[in-house]
């Protein structure tokens, strides 16, 4: 009889796993990947690996200035991860924080182009900031309602919304500057004012702002209880008394309020004007930071500013490197974040090779087919035997019932 053989590698899934592994996983796959990323630079640009570390701290940490990026860079990104992590805890996968935030940034530079120099700075800003979150909740509530009433799928939905909110910011840029080269030049109306002499400290505050009430949200309000427990099961919710329909487009509101935000804060403190590029793929990225971070607020400071250190790292190593076009930048931040993920997966599963103990398996082998075939033997006996001693008791019941014709049975 052919025997199946056991694969050589095998993965098994983890099992009471310490509380400190995961972190360990988590350093050594980031250092790894940081070794990677210095071994890929040699290899296409030629740049000792010392190098590639130092360019990358430089880019982050070299100036004030660099620092101060750096963190307003990392402080947007935490906001956006920080907007989706309500609907994606609940499972309703908003991949349109993209086209949120893109949608909130036109409203806030429609109220500059159309109201500025007609009212005061102060009254345009806090006009921009309404409309931006007025705008962020309507792109995310569409797909939200869809998804209540018909139960449509909303990752395609949100998907495809992103696409809608660049081709309404690409038609009013044509309508604002006709016949132009389809971008817009800086407003110099509603910009919000510095503090301490830059325009970094209104983001950082509003992470910080927002990081904290929503964990408070989540951990210790009623809403936040809900919608774990519609994330955790559906039918659970509803036999509880949860209006499940309720909390999904109550959160989507939520969600789209931060995101009008954030778009709010590109144009009024860091663009200054709105393009089909604006928010540049932060909304995606945001979603690894929430992901990583276990969808824990406080958990995403960390992961957000490992994104954006990694992001500003690779695009110093390539200026540094005379390389204008961003594109290998792009693909090595790309390469990290698949090796980040990969770190999940080590902490939910562990290969395990093969043993190998040939003088134990032969000698398990052949006695193993005898036995069974004994066994067998063995136990078709006894159930003949069974069957045998059954009728028999059958038979003397009967006779116990019906001593007439259990005598009959005898005489005949």
């Amino acid at each position: 009889m052919k025997q199946n053989r056991e694969p050589l590698v095998h993965l098994v899934k983890r099992d009471n796993i310490a509380p400190w592994k995961p972190w360990v996983i988590r350093a050594a796959t980031i250092v790894g990947g940081l070794i990677f990323i210095c071994l890929l630079c040699f290899a296409e640009l030629k740049i000792s690996p010392f190098k590639v570390l130092k360019y990358m701290f430089v880019g982050s940490f070299g100036s004030e200035h660099n620092v101060l990026v750096l963190f307003r860079q990392m402080s947007l990104l935490l906001i956006i991860a920080l907007a989706i992590t309500p609907a994606f805890k609940m499972r309703f996968w908003n991949i349109g924080a993209e086209g949120q935030v893109l949608i909130g940034a036109f409203g806030a530079c429609a109220c500059m182009f159309y109201c500025g120099g007609k009212m005061s700075d102060a009254g345009l800003i806090v006009l921009m900031f309404f409309v931006s979150i007025a705008a962020g909740i309507v792109w995310a509530v569409i797909p939200a309602l869809f998804k209540a009433k018909w139960n449509t799928n909303e990752t395609l939905f949100t998907l495809m919304m992103n696409y809608i909110a660049m081709q309404i910011v690409l038609y009013f840029i044509k309508v604002w500057v006709p016949g132009g080269t389809g971008s817009l030049d800086p407003i110099k109306y509603g910009n919000l004012p510095p503090i301490a002499g830059g325009d970094y400290y209104f983001t950082i505050i509003f992470a910080a702002i927002i990081t904290v009430a929503m964990f408070c949200y989540l951990r210790f309000s009623k809403h936040g209880y809900e919608i774990t427990v519609v994330g955790e099961s559906v039918n659970t919710a509803k036999y509880i008394g949860i209006n499940v329909k309720k909390v999904i487009i109550r959160t989507l509101i939520l969600s789209g309020a931060i995101c009008g935000i954030a778009g709010f804060l590109i144009v009024a403190g860091v663009d200054h004007m709105v393009s089909k590029s604006t928010v540049g793929g932060q909304g995606f990225t945001a979603v690894l930071v929430s992901w990583l971070a276990q969808f824990n607020p406080i958990g995403m400071i960390f992961t957000s500013f490992l994104v954006a250190f990694l992001t500003r790292g690779t695009q110093e190593v390539m200026t540094s490197a005379g390389i204008t076009n961003n594109f290998f930048a792009q693909v090595v931040t790309g390469i990290m974040f698949i090796i980040i993920l990969a770190s999940e997966f080590l902490i939910r599963y562990k290969v395990v090779f093969k043993k190998k103990n040939k003088d134990a398996t032969s000698s398990a082998d052949a006695p193993k087919d005898e036995s069974a075939e004994q066994i067998e033997t063995e136990i078709e006996t006894e159930t003949v035997d069974i069957e045998q001693v059954t009728d028999q008791t059958q038979l003397a019941d009967n006779s116990a019932e019906n001593p007439e014709t259990a005598s009959d049975k005898g005489v005949n």
